[in-house]
């Protein structure tokens, strides 16, 4: 098969990212032919590193320099970079004349079906229906995330399949008739296990508003004032980190609490610690979750959507908390702190759920997705 995926750039150091690297060589060992189409990528080197077979080629259109002019200047220039972006993606799509072409939920969306090159188009989603809703913008914003909402249950519809990472999201959107549930796969690391037994406790992702650091800072001043030797690792880059740098000099935390800038091999980081805590306000299917369930740490996690309902029994491979109770986020911590026991049973059980997300078992289910969709095309 010849797959084309659509996404904005492969420079960052996200999940959508890893996902994406994983998946693109997975497809590439089985000799399928992969292209990876960008917008953003501005010369620079992916993150994570992708198959020497692998294609890849940018557009070159740019969203990002308008990210932070303003509503009005991206009002201006968005509809004239969607124009360039759909005839270089047409011309780009016809030329290639794939089997199968994947957008990644990017400024393509609202086009890409329109695009008549023969191919079937699937779309995939990495955070939740309420994602826009999620970001925490007022005014004008507001209403732009709460209308872009509305637009994208009417474009899911017109791709032939639309591919969600959880049944909990798949419920959010309702009764579609091309909906399909497809997790990501978590990392594998062979039989790595974490000892459990270091003071330390890990939380990891992007410093940004989704992933709700202050409150887990603010959490993590409760479990200090009990376990003063036990200490936090926070693993990520972002736009909060000064805020997060202030929040950590303020609370007299500067001893026991870390913030370390991203790694691309977080294998030994997992493994050095004895929990993860997930203190997002949104998510789609936490990568981080499926990487420290693979090495059998115990996990504490806000109910958010979407994601760590799907992938935590709570009291059993992990602590599911009430979205946002920073009181109770700090309880459950130090309920796995004081009980070594209660950390290695936990862990036992988060490597074994972690099972059913290896890589076979994931891409087997895209493989079979794939063959249904060029099956309908005969």
């Amino acid at each position: 098969m010849k797959i084309v995926y659509c996404i904005a750039g492969t420079y960052n150091s996200g999940g959508m990212e890893r996902v994406l690297t994983n998946k693109a060589n997975f497809l590439a060992a089985l000799g399928h032919e992969v292209l990876i189409i960008t917008t953003d990528q501005q010369g620079r080197k992916p993150f994570f590193t992708l198959s020497p077979v692998i294609q890849y080629e940018d557009l070159d259109i740019n969203y990002t320099e308008n990210n932070d002019k303003g509503f009005i200047n991206k009002l201006l220039h968005y509809p004239w970079k969607q124009r360039k972006h759909q005839k270089r993606l047409t011309g780009v799509l016809k030329r290639l004349k794939a089997d199968i072409v994947i957008s990644m939920f990017c400024n393509d969306v609202s086009f890409i079906t329109n695009i008549a090159d023969g191919s079937k188009k699937v779309l995939e989603i990495h955070f939740s229906k309420f994602k826009r809703l999620q970001y925490g913008r007022k005014g004008i914003w507001l209403f732009a995330d709460w209308l872009r909402s509305k637009m994208d249950e009417r474009i899911v519809r017109k791709f032939d399949r639309f591919v969600v990472l959880t049944y909990e999201d798949k419920g959010y959107w309702g009764d579609l008739p091309n909906i399909t549930v497809i997790a990501n796969a978590k990392n594998e690391w062979g039989d790595h296990v974490a000892l459990l037994s270091n003071k330390q406790a890990i939380a990891v992702g992007r410093l940004d508003y989704q992933k709700g650091f202050e409150r887990l800072l603010e959490a993590w001043l409760l479990v200090h004032k009990r376990f003063p030797d036990w200490k936090l690792k926070i693993i990520g880059d972002g736009e909060m980190r000064h805020h997060l740098e202030i929040m950590i000099a303020l609370y007299k935390l500067d001893k026991v609490v870390e913030l370390k800038k991203n790694i691309s091999d977080m294998l030994s980081e997992y493994l050095d610690a004895s929990l993860l805590v997930l203190s997002s306000r949104y998510e789609g299917l936490p990568m981080v979750l499926l990487e420290a369930m693979s090495v059998g740490l115990p996990l504490v996690s806000y109910d958010c959507k979407c994601g760590p309902r799907d992938l935590i029994t709570d009291g059993e491979n992990g602590f599911l908390v009430s979205e946002g109770k920073i009181p109770e986020l700090a309880e459950k911590i130090m309920r796995l702190i004081e009980n070594p026991l209660l950390r290695q049973q936990m862990g036992q059980a988060a490597k074994i759920k972690s099972e059913q997300y290896a890589e076979p078992v994931i891409m087997a289910q895209w493989m079979k997705l794939f063959d249904e969709l060029l099956s309908e095309r005969k």
